[in-house]
């Protein structure tokens, strides 16, 4: 079974840092990505990753501050936030998808979905 299974959300100061972790099995994936949505707004990009780690792409919103990273052996994802803003809470959802493309930015990108976890930053 293909399953994502995020951990790492919690409750952080403005300026501090958090660390998203997205487990995956049942099969491995060309493009790994991270989304957010805030309530009442629509799902958006964050960062996304290629398989050979060479292809990374940052949000404006969140570049300099926010790393991606993958490990293939473990098949896993991380996102690291630091100098985090009350702007960056939301849900964030690790995604996947398994064809090679060069640019997924869009949720329609991408095939599996993690369930989400909650990122709350507090001024």
């Amino acid at each position: 079974q293909v399953q994502l299974v995020e951990s790492g959300g919690g409750l952080a100061q403005a300026g501090g840092s958090l660390r998203l972790s997205c487990a995956a099995s049942g099969r491995t994936f060309s493009t790994m990505g991270w989304f957010r949505q805030a309530p009442g707004k629509e799902r958006e990009f964050v960062s996304s990753i290629n398989w050979s780690y060479d292809r990374i792409y940052y949000a404006d919103s969140v570049k300099g501050r926010f790393t991606i990273s993958r490990d293939n052996s473990k098949n896993m994802m991380w996102l690291q936030m630091n100098s985090l803003k009350p702007e960056d809470t939301a849900i964030y959802y690790c995604s996947a998808r398994t064809s090679a493309t060069y640019y997924a930015i869009k949720p329609s990108n991408y095939d599996y979905w993690g369930q989400g976890t909650q990122v709350t930053v507090s001024s």
